[in-house]
């Protein structure tokens, strides 16, 4: 009875010291998390900035308010709310500067992990690839690395812009969360066993848009936050400077009931939550026709975003660390709508998204992409759909993600693109083909993202997995995709310059191989960056 008794205390004071373990003290608070079976140890939840509620809405993310006590990191902080939905769907609040951290259970009596920090995309309209797990990630790297998500500010919570926005709150709101949380990082990680000084910051859609815009953030300053970077399907949409972008305040101030107040911000910042939210939604440009997909996001402010992204890469004003970029082969079908049946509706789309193109370069995109003989007939889909996802895809995706990594290896840092192409048979006879951001389902595991993966990525294509986990992990752990790529991977070649240049690696289950960009591609790339910047990308 003696032994059993000693028996059932070991194991108790071990289950007391394991708790005790995972509980980290952060100043401000202290979290205790959860170590699971498999190895990883997880913090769910993590307050990382003040509730930007009240007089700290439309204000530049602040530090946390300081809790007494012990507080249970086991579930995920509510999502940022999004644009275009009313009431604030479940699960979302205001109150969402949170994030999650993942980490080898035994990594805080380790020396410092190397940290991958995700920033989920959505159009800086919604968290649209929140809560990933980093559990597949960690294994994938032999429990060799840390991995951080958060949510960030979107929509007018996030970028409303405007005067009395810049004078009285803040702008770019939503990028300055990003940088909270990167300077989270630099002060906590330590703490979870990871290495302030080995971070890779990575993205996709949105995301991988905000990786270009840190790189280049106050004009390419490298304050140390991170120290390599890889972008999936880099979004280059429209920026407005704040003067642009006054539309955006003026109608949500006329539409909430506030334009009749002397101090309108004020009169935006007394809205409950409800109120405001029954007036986000997009309308269009002032020199467009409809409504864009994602009316809010950055702007031009003379600050944290000195100018268009183009330029600021092409004047040589961006931060030198090795640099990931890449794309997805049909990056626009999901964007475009399916009943696009006329050249006219397909320019009415671009024209949309991209409200200061001119006639001469949209006839010159037509020749290009809109011809009757680049339509195809899909199931449910009108013969101009695909044709004008194809003149989107390059545009906002393809092309300047061809053209960072051009940027890149002329400054002489290592830069490496991808072109994926790993097809899906129920994609494919769609016609949705090889989707926008699908790769992240191979990079954290179908069973570790929070949407709905293709079935395909459990049965024919899981080989890909380990592929793609293999570039991923070893890019975070030694900036370099090469050195612990998975076995028979092909090694990762860099982009290389002048007649060596255009060289990225190609995607596909079981055929993975570097290609060269065709050179038809190559020349569409080229007149879409030399007009990048009128279209203010």
């Amino acid at each position: 009875m003696t032994l059993l008794y000693l028996t059932a205390f070991v194991f108790l004071a071990r289950l007391v010291a394991s708790a005790q373990n995972l509980t980290v003290d952060l100043g401000y608070a202290r979290y205790k998390g959860r170590g699971l079976s498999d190895g990883i140890a997880q913090w769910l939840g993590v307050r990382y900035a003040a509730s930007p509620v009240g007089s700290l809405r439309f204000s530049a993310p602040q530090d946390p308010e300081a809790v007494d006590g012990v507080q249970e990191a086991s579930q995920h902080g509510p999502l940022c709310i999004p644009t275009g939905d009313s009431p604030a769907p479940a699960g979302t609040s205001e109150d969402c500067l949170f994030l999650d951290v993942y980490a080898p259970s035994a990594s805080k009596n380790s020396t410092g992990l190397p940290v991958f920090v995700w920033i989920q995309g959505g159009g800086f309209n919604t968290n649209s690839n929140a809560n990933y797990n980093g559990t597949g990630l960690i294994q994938a790297s032999g429990t060799g690395i840390v991995v951080v998500t958060f949510n960030y500010r979107v929509g007018p919570y996030g970028f409303l812009s405007g005067q009395e926005v810049l004078k009285g709150g803040s702008v770019n709101n939503g990028l300055k969360d990003q940088l909270k949380v990167l300077n989270w990082v630099q002060t906590h990680i330590s703490k979870f066993g990871g290495d302030p000084k080995h971070v890779v910051i990575g993205g996709d859609s949105a995301g991988a848009a905000s990786v270009t815009l840190l790189l280049s953030a106050y004009g390419g300053k490298d304050q140390g936050l991170f120290h390599a970077a890889a972008a999936e399907s880099q979004s280059f949409a429209p920026m407005l400077t704040v003067n642009q972008s006054q539309f955006t305040y003026n109608n949500l101030v006329i539409r909430t009931g506030c334009a009749s107040e002397t101090d309108t911000l004020a009169c935006l910042r007394n809205l409950d939550t409800a109120s405001l939210q029954s007036e986000n939604f997009n309308t269009p440009f002032p020199t467009a026709q409809k409504a864009p997909l994602y009316m809010y996001g950055p702007v031009l402010d003379g600050d944290l975003v000195l100018d268009y992204t183009y330029r600021l890469f092409h004047q040589g004003k961006f931060i030198k660390v090795p640099v990931i970029f890449g794309d997805d082969t049909n990056e626009g079908t999901i964007f475009v709508p399916k009943n696009t049946s006329s050249v006219s509706e397909a320019d009415t789309f671009i024209q949309s998204q991209f409200p200061n193109i001119s006639l001469v370069q949209l006839a010159k995109i037509n020749n290009w992409y809109l011809t009757e003989n680049q339509t195809r007939q899909f199931p449910h889909a009108k013969p101009y759909w695909r044709p004008a996802g194809n003149a989107y895809g390059e545009i906002r995706y393809i092309c300047p993600g061809i053209d960072m990594s051009t940027v890149y290896s002329q400054a002489g840092v290592n830069s490496w693109n991808y072109h994926y192409d790993v097809q899906d048979p129920d994609a494919e006879a769609s016609g949705d083909g090889v989707t926008h951001t699908v790769e992240a389902n191979a990079i954290w595991g179908p069973q570790y993202v929070s949407g709905t993966p293709p079935s395909s990525y459990f049965t024919s294509n899981a080989p890909i997995v380990p592929v793609m986990q293999g570039y991923w992990t070893s890019f975070i752990k030694t900036f370099d995709p090469n050195p612990h790529r998975s076995l028979d991977s092909p090694e990762w070649k860099t982009w290389g310059v002048g007649n060596e240049s255009y060289h990225r690696i190609w995607i596909r289950t079981n055929q993975t191989a570097m290609e060269t960009v065709p050179t038809d591609q190559q020349e569409r790339c080229k007149y879409l960056t030399s007009i990048g910047t009128d279209l203010q990308q």
